[in-house]
């Protein structure tokens, strides 16, 4: 375990200390498009955040490549050569598309190449479980396509979901920690050496999202771009892929007693091999009513617009930083809830716990406006939003709106002001207008 938290450090550090010169490198190469009507953001900011992230990954499997416990995933694998050779290809093409605006359909090829050279390497299915079945043999051009599919799935639904600041890279660092957890059960727990790979390869995308996350939180300073999105959409189907095709689940008949039992055991995992729906579920929906939305209305399915989850969230009120926790819940409450099924499948209160926690998000997806008011003796620790409104004192919106009317003349028409979105910021893309108060008034 220490090899791997030491391993997570370095890429996080070197993906960190990179980010910032990396900033100024995008400024100076002028990689910092204008303003789309679908982007959320409304200042231009540099992309290219992918180059820190790579040279992360790269730092990453130096250091455990140097390290005695880790050196034999090296050794005796080839899966972290195949992943490095892949990843690099990928992050070519992202850092172009950053730059120039590559095509989609080119974009989609070089996905395709990138999972294929992965497979030249040995990176592949080898087998697949079935629920029920055990182990189902695979062709080789049956395991080739069944990768490439899922790489293909993979990178462009963490691309899809990659539209305000921190949510992919916290999405992914959340859905790794969980697929982390679960591979070095599998290695440690049941002595099977061939989860090792998989097990460094989510240690190494957590130090990724980890170095990337404190530039990227609202408000962002850099965007990690198709470089960044698509490299690490690419090293998460890389672990899922090595755990799930390269494990032999009959290496584990002597701690459940059945090779069937033991697929049953562990499908909330195996499921993400078919469709990542628990270690991504909520980029891979959002992916999924993408394409149909888009198809229903005539348009391709690599046609951008402003219907992802994370806008609407944004249109019924929440603010930004609120929709991204909220997505970030989420996707906690499905990774480790799958996790905690693959433990202990027969526990009931795994079930109950999963259904409460439901409860709870559904709750603040339906409240966008509501405020939590600290107590009293707590109103100094805490931002003036969250303090409880005393007698005769306006609401800090209120307030403010009064004083910008006093300031500014009246509009001649209806005495409407334009006033801007308050605390849950996005709640608005554009200004409202809300009666202005008479200065008679708002001197009360």
């Amino acid at each position: 375990m220490r090899e791997y938290l030491l391993t997570l450090c370095i890429t996080a550090a070197v993906t960190y200390l990179l980010t910032g010169p990396v900033r100024k490198f995008a400024i100076v190469a002028g990689a910092m498009p204008e303003i789309r009507a679908r982007d959320v953001h409304r200042e231009p900011t540099p992309r290219l955040g992918g180059i820190a992230m790579f040279f992360g990954l790269c730092a990453g499997l130096l250091v455990a490549d140097h390290l005695e416990n880790l050196n034999e995933v090296f050794a005796k694998s080839n899966e972290p050569r195949a992943l490095l050779s892949g990843a690099a290809l990928i992050w070519l093409i992202g850092v172009l598309d950053d730059k120039f605006e590559i095509d989609a359909l080119i974009k989609l090829g070089a996905q395709m190449i990138a999972a294929g050279v992965m497979v030249m390497q040995g990176l592949t299915i080898l087998w697949l479980p079935v629920p029920g079945v055990g182990t189902v043999s695979l062709t080789p051009w049956q395991g080739t396509l069944l990768t490439v599919a899922l790489v293909v799935i993979t990178i462009n639904a963490v691309n899809f979901v990659d539209g305000l600041d921190g949510l992919a890279a916290g999405v992914v660092c959340i859905a790794s920690a969980a697929f982390f957890m679960y591979a070095y059960r599998i290695w440690y727990g049941y002595g099977l050496e061939a989860a090792a790979p998989a097990t460094l390869f989510a240690a190494i995308l957590m130090g990724m999202c980890l170095g990337f996350l404190p530039h990227n939180m609202h408000p962002a300073r850099i965007f990690m771009g198709d470089s960044g999105s698509m490299l690490i959409g690419l090293v998460l189907a890389a672990g899922a892929i090595s755990i799930t095709g390269q494990v032999d689940p009959d290496a584990m008949n002597l701690f459940s007693g059945s090779e069937r039992e033991t697929v049953h055991q562990t499908v909330p995992v195996y499921i993400p091999l078919l469709l990542p729906l628990t270690i991504i579920a909520i980029p891979a929906a959002d992916l999924v009513l993408a394409i149909v939305r888009r198809t229903w209305r005539g348009q391709s399915p690599f046609a951008a617009d402003r219907g992802h989850l994370h806008h609407r969230l944004l249109e019924i009120g929440h603010s930004h930083s609120r929709a991204v926790l909220i997505m970030y819940f989420w996707s906690a409450l499905i990774a480790f809830g799958a996790l905690a099924y693959s433990v202990n499948s027969a526990s009931l209160w795994i079930v109950l716990g999963i259904v409460a926690l439901s409860a709870v998000g559904l709750v603040l997806l339906l409240l966008p406006r509501f405020t939590p008011r600290a107590p009293r003796w707590a109103e100094s620790f805490v931002p003036p939003r969250y303090r409880r409104r005393r007698d005769g004192e306006l609401p800090e919106q209120e307030a403010s709106a009064a004083c910008e009317a006093e300031e500014e003349p009246e509009p001649e028409s209806e005495h409407l002001a334009p006033i801007t979105a308050g605390v849950n910021g996005a709640t608005a893309m554009s200004t409202r207008l809300r009666p202005a108060r008479h200065k008679a008034e708002s001197s009360r």
